[in-house]
């Protein structure tokens, strides 16, 4: 596969008709209702030896911190459980349809961000893991997230249910309306928020319209400057990030003065090379910034570990700023079952992957190789730190609330796939009936089920001793 047909997309000049027949002989081969098994092989891998695998790679004294997030509950294990669930996801059927996958599509990756044009975006937020692989799979780790969060919320069996065939139903509709689409129609297909609830045709009460509109203009407040005010503060007449240990530390708290030059040197390198890979406009853009100051950022629950450094730059004053973050990028949790990345760096993977599902995309978006003070060249992607950003609180929605965000990510994600993978294909896989919802909405409650064994699992650890845990 080529990095301009990711997918492997080789139906993409095939007729409509031809596409359709695709997708109902994958029906054939796997039938919907087959989604809804989940049955974890006798020989399954200690979840506990997947997390510590990938522990292993990271920062030593940040990963308590990781475990102690994914001890919190269920659901914040789940967040951190991308590498268990693609593994268990490779012995669930599959249609042999493939897009480019978020990898990580649980239900608070979806949010509301800003477009280079200043207008409040929904869409897909985290790419990480992403790579080509299964549609299926960003579904059902949607989906199971919804179950796990209606749990933690108290909601019933036929409620969770409710929740996720919205969701999943969501997805199939949306998918049939992209697969009638032209294909510039599909690309330029957007959600604007202020726009959504006519777009998406949601039927929203009088206090829910209040929250929304309260959600969006709060997002709005979540920019450059109120970073800007919130994180960094005056010192000797300079401005500089304030250290709030362990979660954000300035580059010289945490090296000696020989380590922490040589590192602070690369990083600023890391802000000129990283510049070759935005737009020409972009990077002319970046050139009348200097860097003031760095700081090594924890991140999510997931991500807790990986190297993660913001970078203060500054423009035509001390008051005139720019918060980039580097972020490391590991392999896609997907690669051992979907296959590895087709881009030279991983940090290329993850910048191509959001380009092509988000229908836009950070002005600062791109990628950079940084050699360490230990002599590793490692991986990173680059975008701005906080945008309008605004993110949905799991715990704060009734049942109704759940699954009116469970269809709007459901949307979200078909729009996003449909970008990528055969669209027609999928949709006509799908069909009309709600049986592939029905069969995830069964498939969340297994793996739900899976996920608070697993998370146990990693109590028990914590109580033996075998991994250290601490609160940040």
């Amino acid at each position: 596969m080529s990095e301009s047909n990711p997918t492997g997309h080789d139906m993409r000049h095939r007729t409509p008709k031809e596409r359709a027949e695709r997708g109902k002989a994958a029906r054939d081969a796997v039938p919907r209702s087959a989604h809804a098994e989940f049955t974890p092989p006798p020989k399954r891998t200690d979840p506990v030896d997947i997390i510590e695998g990938q522990s292993a790679k990271r920062v030593p004294e940040l990963v308590p911190i990781r475990y102690g997030r994914m001890s919190e509950s269920p659901f914040r294990f789940y967040r951190g459980a991308a590498a268990i669930m693609a593994a268990d996801l490779a012995e669930t059927p599959r249609t042999g349809i493939r897009v480019q996958c978020c990898g990580d599509a649980h239900m608070l990756n979806f949010r509301l961000l800003a477009s280079p044009e200043r207008r409040l975006m929904f869409d897909i937020n985290d790419f990480d893991e992403t790579l080509p692989g299964p549609w299926e799979w960003d579904v059902k780790r949607l989906s199971a997230s919804l179950v796990i969060a209606g749990r933690a919320n108290g909601f019933g069996a036929k409620q969770r249910a409710r929740v996720v065939r919205a969701a999943v139903g969501a997805y199939r509709e949306a998918m049939h309306k992209f697969a009638g689409m032209t294909n510039l129609e599909v690309w330029y297909t957007r959600f604007e928020a202020d726009e959504l609830q006519r777009q998406s045709g949601l039927d929203l009460d009088a206090e829910t319209s209040e929250r929304w509109a309260q959600t969006r203009e709060r997002a709005r407040e979540h920019d450059t400057l109120q970073v800007f005010g919130k994180l960094t503060h005056v010192v000797d007449g300079e401005r500089r990030i304030a250290n709030d240990p362990p979660l954000l530390v300035r580059l010289d708290s945490l090296y000696p003065k020989g380590e922490r030059g040589a590192l602070e040197t690369e990083l600023s390198r890391l802000v000129e090379r990283y510049g070759q890979t935005l737009e020409t406009d972009r990077r002319f853009l970046l050139e009348s910034y200097r860097v003031a100051d760095i700081a090594r950022k924890v991140v999510g629950v997931g991500s807790v570990g990986t190297r993660c450094w913001i970078i203060l730059l500054l423009g035509k004053d001390d008051e005139d700023p720019l918060f980039l973050q580097a972020k490391e990028a590991d392999e896609s949790v997907l690669a051992p079952y979907a296959g590895a990345s087709g881009f030279r760096t991983q940090g290329e993977r993850v910048v191509a992957g959001q380009r092509l599902m988000q229908a836009t995309s950070d002005i600062f978006l791109g990628w950079e190789r940084v050699t360490g003070i230990d002599g590793r060249r490692r991986d990173f992607y680059v975008r701005q730190l906080r945008d309008w950003k605004g993110i949905a609180v799991a715990e704060n929605m009734s049942p109704k609330r759940m699954a009116l965000f469970g269809r709007l990510c459901g949307a979200t994600l078909a729009r996003a796939h449909a970008r990528s993978g055969d669209r027609i294909a999928i949709a006509s896989y799908l069909g009309r009936a709600d049986v592939f919802d029905r069969a995830l909405a069964t498939f969340a409650e297994l793996y739900a089920d899976q996920n608070e064994k697993d998370h146990q699992a990693l109590l028990d650890a914590v109580r033996s001793g075998r991994v250290l845990a601490e609160s940040a």
